[in-house]
């Protein structure tokens, strides 16, 4: 039954991406919002990350797991990317975000989380990137605990789109969600550290590579001041968090927010100002907020809506993770073949190749040698090769994928 959801949501996914880059995702979204879907989405991507939390640590620790196969676990891992990657495409029309009701303010704390995750990074300044990691680096817990990682990353990246498209509905929320985003959470000092660290970008060997699109990739001289989308996610929240009126109401500019808020000033240059005009409203607004002291925000007796979802899942199963997770090895990771064989074929109708191709942003590349590919397997017709030779040089490696999936 759970396998029939995720078909489902992948199934919108994808069809999300095509008609948002077709610019018709009004069905989409009609559909969404008619059903209240939006809500159960939210949910579903919460019990995910709690599982990946609770319940995935133990499986790895687990001395008599020996599956098969780990591919099943990394369809649970990959629902959750599969759910806010959805959610990424709609959330930029308002009645989406509305259609979320009290929900929303789960989805803020989830944002909020995965955002401290990403500033918490900015040490290492580096991921591994999803296309380095193929179906046969997924034969060990251990091997799908590092692709748990990169996919982590690239999860908290797309949070910050969406909290960026809730920012844009500020007007709208529940006042309880803008209490939430601005005092709970204080999310303009987070977003001043993504600004100031930014984790999609590092240097290495003397060159500086940025994470776009799904991979890093150097960055040419005279790109380097160059705007990317994920900068520009941040600025856009900053500045629908701190120039609205009902948001400089409500927050507290005390000596440290202040402080913090001041550090973006030696960031809005005049070439980054040029790529965002609207940077210039920030940038008198910060002026002004370094030479007064505005009041401090009245306390208002309110009755104050918390988030639900995520207490409630982990009161409900407390004391029981190590339980899940032996119940799941039995009757949900351990397949016979049999099963697997039948799964790999749901998987493949679920990933058909013509949606897959429609999707990708450039053509196939050679899975031997990295250069344009015309050829593909044509037993599974999953990896793409530019000659003969380099399909018998990969065959071995190939050969247990293969075997499953046709």
């Amino acid at each position: 039954r759970w396998l029939r959801q995720h078909e489902y949501v992948e199934k919108l996914n994808m069809h999300g991406i095509l008609s948002a880059s077709a610019g018709q995702e009004q069905l989409l979204t009609e559909l969404l919002v008619t059903y209240a879907k939006i809500p159960v989405l939210i949910g579903e991507l919460i019990s995910v990350e709690i599982w990946k939390y609770k319940v995935f640590p133990v499986l790895c620790r687990l001395e008599d797991f020996k599956p098969r196969s780990t591919f099943p676990i990394y369809v649970v891992l990959h629902h959750e990317a599969s759910i806010i990657n959805l959610l990424e495409t709609v959330f930029f029309h308002k009645e989406i975000c509305e259609s979320a009701e009290d929900s929303i303010l789960d989805l803020i704390d989830y944002c909020h989380r995965k955002l401290t995750l990403l500033a918490a990074r900015h040490a290492s300044r580096q991921a591994v990137t999803s296309g380095e990691l193929r179906a046969q680096d997924l034969a060990s817990p251990s091997s799908i605990q590092k692709q748990a990682e990169t996919m982590e990353f690239e999860i908290s990246l797309k949070a910050l789109s969406v909290l960026r498209f809730i920012t844009d509905q500020v007007e709208s929320l529940p006042l309880s969600a803008l209490t939430r985003m601005l005092n709970t959470h204080n999310l303009p000092c987070l977003l001043v550290e993504l600004v100031e660290h930014c984790p999609w970008s590092c240097w290495e060997a003397g060159k500086l590579k940025k994470f776009e699109n799904g991979v890093w990739h150097v960055v040419p001289p005279e790109d380097q001041v160059k705007m990317t989308k994920l900068d520009g996610q941040v600025w856009l929240a900053l500045l629908n968090l701190l120039l609205s009126p009902e948001c400089q109401r409500k927050y507290h500019f005390d000596g440290f927010n202040k402080s913090q808020l001041l550090k973006l000033r030696v960031f809005l240059t005049d070439v980054l100002i040029d790529q965002l005009p609207n940077l210039l409203e920030m940038q008198r607004f910060l002026s002004y907020l370094a030479v007064t002291d505005p009041v401090p925000p009245k306390k208002d007796l309110v009755l104050e809506q918390v988030p639900v979802i995520w207490d409630h899942i982990l009161k409900k199963n407390s004391g029981k993770w190590e339980a899940i997770a032996k119940h799941q090895v039995k009757h949900t990771f351990s397949p016979t073949e049999e099963e697997l064989k039948l799964q790999a074929h749901r998987w493949a109708q679920t990933y058909s190749l013509d949606m897959m191709e429609a999707l990708a942003p450039d053509k196939p590349r050679c899975r031997v040698c990295g250069v344009e590919a015309a050829k593909r397997c044509s037993r599974c017709r999953n990896e793409w090769y530019c000659t003969r030779a380099c399909q018998v040089q990969h065959w071995q490696k190939h050969k247990p994928a293969c075997n499953l999936m046709a």
